[in-house]
């Protein structure tokens, strides 16, 4: 699927406008988005129905993916070229190492201590993605980087915010849900919404199009292979 489809981009409610170059990219990658959106691991944490060592083994190697997202945002700051990007990509960080909090709370319920987090094994597909987004970052700009960011960053609220309807308080996975369908939460994605498409304006261009889709459809294919890593227990 391509720019040039019939179709126009749609926008994400409180999240993205239609013309943004999130909503844009999001089209041009309309099935490999619905993939991972859309992922059977989505739809049984929605309904409950998912195992909780499905979710355990997912929410162990998420921690360790979001201590090399903190590295991707630290990359970020190196490669600012002003102090607002340096402090945005700083807060970014501030903003991963604060979410890795969640997944400890969860964690230490099930007896499982910050330590024994970090000394995990990665599964492939947490070292696939991680080193996919820290390569497009050293080898592009902060615009390549932030939208190799994007389908995490953006993805989560999206499907947070369709996942909230669902949740109860006796809801296993709700503290995940809220976590990701909150205001909060929507804030993020909102910010890294902005700074994708100033980056654009003063970075961007009709050229640069084809290979910010390429980067974003890879990083998206790798969120819904990160999905199944969860759900099959892969190593």
């Amino acid at each position: 699927m391509t720019l040039e489809d019939s179709t126009a981009p749609e926008a994400v409610p409180g999240i993205a406008t239609a013309d943004s170059l999130f909503a844009r990219l999001r089209h041009a990658c309309a099935p490999a988005w619905t993939a991972y959106v859309d992922h059977p691991f989505v739809r049984q944490m929605a309904d409950g129905s998912l195992r909780q060592d499905c979710f355990r083994h997912y929410m162990g190697q998420d921690y360790l993916f979001l201590i090399q997202f903190a590295r991707a945002y630290a990359l970020g700051v190196y490669k600012s070229e002003s102090l607002e990007d340096m402090r945005r990509m700083g807060e970014g960080m501030a903003a991963i190492l604060d979410e890795m909090g969640l997944h400890v709370k969860y964690c230490q319920a099930w007896g499982i201590s910050p330590e024994d987090l970090e000394a995990l094994p990665e599964a492939k597909a947490t070292m696939a993605y991680t080193r996919y987004v820290l390569e497009r970052g050293m080898a592009g700009d902060l615009l390549d980087l932030n939208v190799a960011l994007a389908p995490c960053v953006v993805g989560y609220a999206e499907i947070g915010e369709r996942l909230i309807e669902s949740v109860h308080d006796d809801h296993p996975y709700a503290a995940w849900i809220r976590e990701y369908g909150g205001s909060a939460y929507r804030q993020v994605a909102r910010d890294a919404v902005d700074t994708m498409d100033r980056l654009m304006e003063s970075r961007g261009g009709a050229g640069r199009m084809p290979g910010l889709i390429e980067t974003f459809r890879k990083a998206t294919i790798l969120e819904a292979d990160f999905w199944q890593m969860g759900l099959t227990l892969a190593d």
